[in-house]
């Protein structure tokens, strides 16, 4: 006779919840990272298990019975987090691509900043136009769809489920084509402005060859690109209001290919 009742299964169903929200969460942007301390995330994760559980949740029988199946199935939840983690990196990675190319154009190669979440070094053009970014992807709701997107993983792919084929690699690299073009859109009203500038101090050595051309160009430059990089800032805005409408598209086609 079971006094207490005590069904298993529950506890397993509750256990694969949380597997599939942890992983994911602590590799999301804006949820994991360095920022927060792990036992914040944690506690985020095991509140976020019992708000979903009763709607979201996987049922007990999936648990493997083997050791050796879980740690495979614990890969599996990594892996998708890496995916959902790429579709949103894309963004930034384009954004700090056309920084790039703006801090080359105005003269601030060799001016970089150690980025806080990775730790990397990137110029300082890249860094500005990635922490505007972050703000206006926070204001416009983007934080939400990816919470969507994790909702919708539960329905596309059972905790196991993960399949690597060709279709999910070519989706990936399609997205990841991506990077150029968005950097590009992005930079090219101060690189077009900068070529412009060069082109008339190219003109004015020309013609007046006692001129000292380096001395009047590196701060006509500077000042010439922060003027045209408020063009910038409204592309920026209307680029990542474009990608957050696409986000749920993208994440549904990586979710169907990976769970194929």
């Amino acid at each position: 006779m079971d006094l207490f009742q005590f069904n298993p299964q529950i506890m397993f169903s509750f256990v694969l919840t949380l597997m599939r929200i942890s992983l994911i969460v602590f590799m999301l942007p804006f949820f994991g990272g360095n920022v927060l301390p792990n036992v914040i995330k944690g506690s985020l994760c095991v509140v976020m298990s019992l708000a979903v559980w009763p709607s979201l949740s996987f049922s007990g029988v999936m648990m493997p019975a083997s050791p050796w199946a879980l740690v495979l199935m614990f890969f599996g939840e990594i892996i998708m987090g890496l995916l959902l983690d790429i579709v949103i990196r894309i963004l930034f990675a384009a954004i700090q691509f056309g920084g790039h190319y703006i801090g080359f154009s105005m003269g601030f190669a060799l001016m970089s900043v150690m980025d806080p979440l990775t730790g990397s070094s990137e110029p300082i053009t890249g860094h500005f136009l990635y922490q505007t970014a972050m703000l206006l992807f926070l204001s416009m709701n983007g934080h939400l769809f990816l919470l969507q997107g994790l909702a919708e993983s539960f329905a596309l792919v059972p905790p196991g489920g993960l399949l690597i084929n060709p279709a999910l690699g070519e989706h990936i690299l399609n997205f990841s084509g991506m990077i150029f073009v968005l950097g590009l859109k992005i930079a090219s009203p101060v690189m077009a402005a900068l070529f412009l500038v060069d082109l008339a101090l190219a003109l004015v050595s020309r013609a007046a060859p006692q001129m000292n051309v380096l001395f009047i160009g590196f701060p006509l430059k500077v000042g010439v690109g922060f003027l045209f990089m408020t063009l910038v800032f409204t592309a920026l805005a209307r680029f990542i209001s474009d990608y957050i409408a696409g986000i749920g598209p993208m994440y549904e086609t990586v979710l169907r290919a990976s769970g194929s």
